[in-house]
């Protein structure tokens, strides 16, 4: 057996800021500081907030280039 006190543990992934609130991550709800943090991220997710924007002018691109293979 060694005689390594029982305090110095090596983590298992380095502590990163929080991407909510920038504190330091917990291991328990990584990424985020804690499970507050985790639920805030979970409802922008739920509610929409981090959808990617479309242009319109991609819609009609792809509208334009369908109905084109159709008249061919």
């Amino acid at each position: 057996m060694t005689n390594k006190p029982a305090d110095i543990v090596t983590p298992l992934r380095a502590r990163k800021p929080c991407p909510e609130c920038g504190k330091p991550s917990a291991r328990e709800s990584y990424p985020f500081c804690s499970p507050r943090c985790k639920a805030v991220d979970l409802n922008r997710w739920l509610s929409g907030s981090y959808a990617i924007p479309v242009r319109d002018d991609e819609e009609e691109d792809s509208t334009s280039s369908s109905e084109a293979g159709e008249r061919s």
